[in-house]
């Protein structure tokens, strides 16, 4: 499912995103998962500093064991994680072209569905919040965010939790027994 138009009308910024659902369990999430899916990625998106003026970006909720695969083969680690971000270029990369009159292709966001049930039942939220926390974690790796230094963490972290409470969604970092994020190299 694409999402057309999710411009936003003061500052012309646009996501397009193709959500794409490989495990039909995804639809029994309470609400809309497409609608869930697209407000959680743009509203990462918005808030991301450096980035095209017009993006897209593919999301595919799929199962644990898709999200295995992708574990294994381009990660090198066995089993699930809850989520992927493939980058299509890399931030940092001055000689990456950025096209200003069509979309930027930022890459694609996998999520786990078992796992990502498993940890909300672990930490006692819903699987909403949780596959939100988990949309916006990975949009902001396709924004060119990571976590893997203290710097690194120590803006990312506030940037996503910021976004997580305009939507409602309680800090996921305050407890530090929460489950960490998959994201490849």
């Amino acid at each position: 499912m694409t999402i057309p138009d999710t411009r936003k009308p003061d500052t012309g910024e646009m996501l397009e995103i193709d959500i794409v659902v490989r495990d039909t369990h995804w639809e029994t999430l309470s609400g809309d998962v497409h609608e869930l899916c697209r407000q959680s990625a743009c509203a990462a998106f918005s808030a991301g500093v450096s980035k095209p003026l017009l993006a897209e970006a593919a999301l595919v909720l799929a199962d644990d064991e898709f999200v295995a695969g992708l574990n294994l083969q381009y990660r090198n680690r066995q089993g699930a994680t809850n989520v992927l971000s493939f980058a299509a270029c890399d931030a940092d990369d001055p000689a990456t072209p950025i096209v200003t009159d069509a979309p930027t292709m930022l890459g694609d966001i996998i999520v786990a569905r078992e796992t990502t049930v498993r940890e909300a039942d672990e930490v006692g939220i819903s699987v909403e919040h949780h596959l939100r926390h988990l949309v916006v974690h990975g949009m902001l790796h396709l924004l060119g965010y990571d976590h893997i230094t203290d710097d690194e963490a120590a803006e990312m972290e506030p940037l996503e939790t910021g976004i997580l409470a305009a939507m409602g969604v309680a800090d996921p970092y305050a407890d530090v027994s929460r489950p960490s994020e998959g994201t490849p190299s």
